[in-house]
């Protein structure tokens, strides 16, 4: 785990190092981004605020509000280079996934495709979900979408089979052998945010499950393989890829998203200023 600024700490890391580059840049909503402050519960000697099980006396503990900028003055002037970078950095069978939302994915094709070449273009996928406010005058928007590009379209690595598989929508019209499989996941992913109440949950804004991120990590890299992940946010890259015996590098210039990833990661995860 590296704090700093990505633009600083990337032309520091040697050429074709990495199977996997994922990033979850900021979307340049304009706005700024934030969590309802985080609110826990302590036990406490004497009188406190609240009354729990038997009686117990407990004193309730605001957290900080956690918040950043998401807007940019020339976004992609902010990002090409990075981007640019991350092409430098893939392993000649290394994939490349950059995780958007509509305000700005067409026009990162566009960029992406003088980059890499129209021809390592792999997928979009489109990661949809059901949660959160509905809007009245238009269709609400529930999904993100992640491009994917390959740094060699003639031997990018993909393992399809070491990816998760999920139930049939319709698994009367299969054989019982293959509803009881599953299929493999296409590029539309369904799969819930994380739960504003579930374990997995930092706190951390933008926070991405770590769903999503094991079924990219499994599909494009091998055990072993080294990860990296330059706006690493709440380190779900992270923590995905350790528990898969993944090795790591994960970049933020945020101190408040280094001290979420030290809570989150085993002991012995470097850090490093």
């Amino acid at each position: 785990m590296v704090h700093g600024d990505n633009a600083g700490v990337l032309p520091a890391l040697p050429d074709g190092a990495f199977t996997l580059v994922y990033v979850d840049p900021p979307f340049n909503t304009g706005r700024r981004q934030a969590r309802q402050r985080t609110t826990m519960v302590r036990a406490a000697d004497g009188a406190g605020d609240r009354v729990g099980f038997k009686g117990a006396s407990y004193t309730t503990v605001r957290g900080e509000l956690r918040s950043y900028d998401d807007a940019f003055d020339d976004y992609w002037a902010f990002l090409e280079p990075r981007l640019r970078e991350a092409w430098r950095l893939l392993a000649d069978d290394g994939t490349l996934y950059v995780h958007l939302d509509y305000r700005e994915v067409h026009y990162a094709k566009v960029m992406l495709d003088a980059v890499f070449g129209r021809e390592c273009f792999l997928n979009e996928i489109i990661w949809a979900y059901d949660y959160g406010a509905r809007a009245k005058s238009r269709w609400p928007a529930k999904h993100d979408n992640i491009l994917v590009y390959v740094k060699d379209p003639d031997r990018y690595h993909f393992d399809a089979a070491a990816v998760d598989r999920e139930p049939y929508m319709a698994p009367g019209l299969v054989t019982a052998e293959k509803a009881a499989r599953g299929k493999l996941p296409t590029d539309v992913w369904w799969h819930t945010i994380v739960s504003p109440t579930g374990r997995e949950k930092t706190g951390y804004p933008t926070q991405k499950p770590e769903g999503i991120l094991r079924r990219i990590i499994s599909a494009s890299s091998r055990e072993g393989d080294w990860v990296l992940d330059f706006f690493a946010g709440s380190g779900t890259t992270a923590a995905a890829a350790h528990a898969l015996g993944r090795r790591f590098v994960c970049v933020d210039a945020n101190a408040e998203a280094l001290e979420v990833m030290r809570r989150r990661l085993p002991a012995g995860t470097v850090f490093s200023q």
